[in-house]
């Protein structure tokens, strides 16, 4: 997530196999920025480590074109990104377009539409998440992965409360954790984090999912003043759950991240309400640093009337204004992006080929190839999940002053949590701050 993901997703390490993960690869800078490229050769600047030197060189061997990594922490690489598009000087040939990045880089222009190189309607069916990186029908990145929202329970649990069926709409997961709370003396267990950090305000946008809205009208205008909204009462829903007990009190200082390794991995609560794809695979099956090893699942969050929607929160990966070698890098985003080359990231091929840190593939087709050669991290099971129902957090892409207004969501969530103003009042704020947003431009 945004902000705070140097912390979680990266440094949580969503990746689909354990063993594979070294936790926090992919915060560390890799090097200065690039200043220039030869015909022959493309330089991408990504939040990743590089994939393997062998099949780099089969890239290079493939279409006479070497590749220049950089791989530098997710908050740096945003900053040389929007220093050189400001400046209008180089800086890579194809770098990291985040979902959240994606409105104001349409409207800045400081990466080109691919649509003249991507047939959008034809990916569409087979790259469920391509629809985040569109802003006004401008496909601003291909998406090279494929994170998204879920929940998640400890199976155990839920077997001691006497639940095997586990829950689709939020009153019976409410009324279920009630009975595993009785049954296994956990007071308060679910995870919901409130710390004032963009994991908290991605929440809200999945919560409200799961009651079957956006928070964004497709007009960038507020979809969550009416306390009928979904919006609305997502928020009142999340304030409720910690208000109630539900929630470790705890939690009004609590990180995603911190959420997901101090207390769902130690078993201090049975259930994660806004948990990331991958984490079952990455941070509760990690013996070394989990107590809850193989008694971990993915559901699909629970919601109003039935099961909710899941947010997308993908990476993907564009072209400066500033490249240099455009067509080196069209080259290299379609073979990055295979399907194939997808499923080896994630781990089809063993340890040897897997990119640190790399959360779940693009494709159904690669998730398809990790199903059939065992069901490497639940790949089935994430892979109904993000067909069923993953969307992007916005209809029409996150806006230019997304960082804006997930400052607001997260102040103001977190203070009606803490008692400092009712959800009324937070809901007023963040909406005032949205009209004021949009009329600045």
């Amino acid at each position: 997530m945004k902000r705070s993901r140097t912390l979680t997703r990266r440094a949580g390490a969503i990746a689909l196999a354990a063993s594979l993960v070294t936790l926090g690869a992919a915060c560390g800078s890799g090097g200065s920025s690039p200043t220039s490229t030869s015909p022959g050769s493309i330089t991408v600047a990504v939040a990743y480590p590089a994939p393997p030197k062998a099949l780099l060189d089969q890239f290079t061997k493939q279409t006479g074109i070497k590749v220049n990594w950089v791989n530098i922490g997710w908050d740096d690489l945003q900053t040389k990104i929007a220093a050189a598009a400001s400046a209008n000087t180089y800086f890579a040939d194809a770098a990291d377009v985040d979902w959240s990045k994606v409105g104001e880089y349409q409207k800045t222009g400081w990466f080109l539409p691919l649509n003249k190189y991507f047939n959008v309607s034809s990916l569409k069916s087979d790259m469920p998440q391509l629809g985040t990186f569109i802003s006004d029908n401008e496909l601003m990145g291909m998406p090279f992965d494929s994170s998204f929202m879920t929940t998640t329970v400890n199976t155990k649990d839920f077997a001691k409360a006497g639940i095997t069926t586990m829950p689709t709409t939020l009153a019976a997961f409410t009324a279920d954790l009630k009975r595993v709370s009785k049954a296994t003396g956990i007071a308060s267990p679910l995870d919901i984090q409130l710390a004032t950090a963009e994991g908290l305000s991605t929440c809200w946008y999945q919560m409200t999912a799961a009651f079957g809205g956006q928070v964004l009208t497709a007009q960038d205008s507020p979809a969550f003043t009416s306390p009928s909204s979904p919006g609305y009462q997502a928020m009142n829903w999340i304030v409720n759950a910690y208000k109630s007990g539900l929630v470790p009190k705890a939690n009004i200082n609590v990180t995603d991240y911190d959420g997901f390794t101090t207390e769902m991995a130690k078993n201090r609560v049975a259930a994660v309400l806004c948990d990331y794809s991958g984490s079952v695979a990455t941070i509760y099956n990690v013996p070394s640093s989990s107590s809850v090893v193989n008694q971990t699942e993915y559901i699909s969050t629970p919601g109003a009337t039935g099961v909710g929607q899941a947010v997308a929160n993908p990476d993907g990966i564009g072209i400066p204004k500033t490249a240099k070698n455009v067509a080196g890098a069209v080259k290299f985003i379609k073979w990055f992006t295979t399907t194939e080359n997808q499923a080896i990231w994630a781990g089809l091929d063993g340890p040897s080929n897997v990119v640190s840190t790399f959360p779940l593939p693009a494709r159904l087709s690669s998730f398809n190839l990790l199903t059939k050669a065992g069901d490497i991290g639940q790949a089935s099971q994430l892979a109904a999940i993000l067909q069923a129902h993953a969307q992007p957090p916005f209809p029409n892409g996150a806006p230019p002053w997304y960082v804006s207004f997930s400052a607001a969501v997260q102040t103001n969530i977190h203070e009606a949590a803490a008692g400092q103003e009712t959800v009324a009042q937070a809901v007023s704020a963040i909406a005032a701050e949205v009209n004021t947003l949009k009329s600045s431009g």
